[in-house]
């Protein structure tokens, strides 16, 4: 049994939020993050004063607001703090998830996938990943394989962000598998030997991606992005060949937003309301999950009773096991500091304090009757 591990990030002010002279509203100490609403005033006591502050405890609270304090939060310190933790997880043959969860512009893709010379989590965790095998292999530890897939949800539909474009479909099927749970079919997936190849990959993916230009946000992201990592380790177990294959997925979501900030209208509007919709089945996924687990473990007629509307969104039904199965997962919420995204920013820190709650069972991928002549090469 493990629960979701929520962490939550607040990024340094941006321009058009100093060019509205907002104000922060965000402080943290510790594991926990509070949020001030300024439009309650200070000099109200009793009931009120509860209102205007509101604070919420999560496995790690990250200030990323000044990389001159000494409270920074830098990627390095994330990667040690998450990424770490999905490295063993691999290699000890569990499946995993991060995904990086808050309103467009709060710095998810700067997380997840990070800027030029400041690499964000699924780099560190390809390039850790790499030195690991290479070190296995050094000593003949066991062998590997290592197949990576990208593919984007826009506007509730699949698309393949690693197929060449004369071959771009945009309509790929989920399927269920009685074993494996969801996944995509024909999704290209791709064999890796070394970091370099996946860094190939991921820019062409980048590139294949679909952005726009909002009010909140130069370089929205119009759809959710899951970067997958296929990783098998075949080795011998008390003179027994065995083999698990653990499957990583590292989602950097599109961002909630709300059309009047971000003067979305069309396509834009469209998408908006595609991106809100999938986050809201998310949201409604999280809450009955959390639910379950809640219940405890007594109650299992009324376990049975809670549904979980998995199936309501592309992106849900994707994430099936990561979010209430057979996974080891993490959730990072990024938030703004600034007083003009108060509603949103309050959002997010209620989804995240919500997710905390999911307690999931994470099994270990082994097959044990792995013939010695089937073990993976790497």
């Amino acid at each position: 049994m493990a629960s979701v591990r929520v962490a939550v990030r607040v990024r340094p002010m941006n321009r058009r939020e100093k060019d509205l002279t907002a104000k922060s509203i965000i402080k943290m100490e510790g594991n926990k993050t509070s949020i001030t609403n300024l439009k309650i005033p200070d000099s109200i006591s009793g009931e009120s004063t509860r209102d205007r502050t509101k604070t919420f405890t999560y496995d790690f609270s990250y200030d990323s607001t000044d990389c001159k304090s000494s409270t920074f939060v830098s990627q390095e310190k994330v990667f040690k703090d998450l990424g770490s933790d999905v490295l063993k997880a691999a290699f000890e043959g569990y499946n995993a998830c991060v995904f990086a969860y808050g309103q467009t512009g709060s710095g998810k893709s700067y997380t997840m996938m990070g800027n030029p010379g400041d690499a964000g989590l699924i780099p560190r965790f390809c390039e850790g990943l790499f030195s690991r095998i290479s070190e296995a292999t050094r000593w003949d530890v066991a062998s590997f394989r290592t197949e990576v897939s990208y593919l984007e949800i826009y506007n509730e539909r699949v698309r393949d962000l690693l197929r060449r474009k004369s071959t771009q479909t945009y309509n790929l099927r989920v399927r269920e598998h009685p074993k494996d749970g969801p996944y995509v079919e024909d999704l290209s997936k791709h064999l890796v030997q070394n970091y370099s190849d996946v860094e190939e990959l991921m820019e062409a993916g980048n590139i294949n991606r679909t952005t726009a230009s909002t009010g909140m946000n130069d370089v929205s992201s119009r759809s959710h992005a899951i970067f997958t990592i296929n990783f098998t380790q075949a080795k011998f177990d008390a003179e027994m060949p065995s083999e698990t294959v653990s499957k990583i997925h590292l989602v950097d979501l599109a961002g909630s937003e709300r059309a009047d900030a971000t003067g979305a209208t069309g396509v834009r509007l469209k998408e908006g309301g595609n991106i809100n919709k999938s986050l809201v089945t998310l949201g409604n996924v999280i809450s009955s999950l959390a639910d379950m687990s809640q219940d405890g473990v007594n109650t299992n007629l009324k376990k049975k009773s809670v549904f979980v509307p998995y199936r309501d969104s592309v992106l849900t039904w994707l994430l099936k096991d990561s979010l209430g199965g057979n996974s080891k997962t993490i959730m990072i919420a990024t938030v703004s500091p600034a007083d003009v995204n108060y509603g949103e920013t309050l959002s997010t820190l209620r989804y995240a304090n919500r997710a905390k709650n999911i307690i999931n069972k994470p099994t270990i991928n082994e097959d044990s009757n792995c013939p010695a002549d089937q073990r993976t090469a790497g």
